[in-house]
């Protein structure tokens, strides 16, 4: 796929971006955009700060593997708001994601992202998306994110793949923490994503769910801490599958692997939930 690229000063405002978001509320077509957008961006130290005593991460002078994907977030929704985007962003499905720490994320002022769309493929459910999101210094490629999404009720030629979701083996107990009523407001403060199904159990009743459920990016940020001294400072992946969400309030139990260059994780709730498993690799 060649992706042109719009090179943008600053992402738009975020309340207008939601506002596009909620007036789209159709599919209105089957090919992805071979658009992309790039923009640098400044780290805000204050909300790096409330991030990191959110996520449990230590301040040891580098970003957390995961606080590139909230610095890029609003550069994500403008491309995924867009007016040739054919999808409507309430309601897609977040499945899988991954994050590659190619370099040590320590000294930065700021990055140069750039963000698109890529590998529409037909889903049992619809049709996915991995959405891409790559992060530069002057010395080049340091940090990389794929994100695959699913759009439920997208009709697409071709075999309908069946999600498969292989059992982990059994792991020792990690930690484990509680996420309140309010932990999807608080997140949505520092990361900018106020989809309503995170904010209260009333906004959440109006897209299906009984209850607001936790972003599964906070839950996969809270596992990256816990699981810091697991991996190296850089040259690492570190993937989750999204799979039942956490329900607000809950408890949640993460399991993981002893550590090694390579590992597996999982997060369960009670009553034999399983909201997230995944895998690391360094090397």
């Amino acid at each position: 796929m060649t992706v042109t690229w719009h090179d943008l000063h600053s992402p738009d405002n975020r309340a207008s971006l939601y506002l596009r978001a909620l007036r789209k509320r159709r599919i209105s077509g089957s090919r992805l955009p071979e658009q992309g957008l790039r923009c640098f961006l400044r780290v805000d130290t204050g909300n790096l700060a409330a991030y990191r005593r959110l996520c449990h991460f230590a301040d040891d002078g580098r970003l957390p593997g995961t606080y590139p994907h909230i610095m890029a977030f609003a550069l994500q929704l403008q491309l995924l708001t867009a007016h040739g985007f054919p999808f409507p962003l309430l309601g897609m499905v977040h499945l899988h994601n991954r994050i590659d720490v190619l370099r040590p994320l320590g000294g930065i002022d700021g990055l140069r992202f750039s963000v698109h769309a890529e590998n529409l493929k037909p889903h049992e459910k619809g049709g996915t998306f991995d959405l891409i999101t790559e992060a530069e210094d002057g010395l080049g490629l340091l940090w990389r994110e794929n994100s695959r999404m699913l759009v439920r009720g997208l009709k697409l030629e071709g075999n309908r793949h069946a999600a498969t979701e292989s059992e982990p083996a059994e792991m020792p107990e990690a930690t484990r923490w509680y996420a309140d009523s309010d932990i999807g407001r608080r997140y949505a403060r520092v990361c900018g994503d106020y989809n309503p199904i995170h904010l209260s159990a009333v906004s959440a009743r109006l897209f299906g769910f009984p209850k607001a459920i936790a972003h599964g990016m906070w839950s996969k940020a809270m596992a990256l801490a816990a699981l810091q001294g697991h991996l190296p400072k850089a040259g690492y992946s570190f993937e989750v599958d999204f799979r039942k969400p956490v329900r607000l309030p809950s408890e949640v139990v993460l399991s993981a692997s002893a550590a090694a260059p390579e590992g597996e994780l999982r997060l369960d709730g009670h009553g034999g939930l399983q909201h997230m498993v995944g895998r690391w690799r360094s090397g």
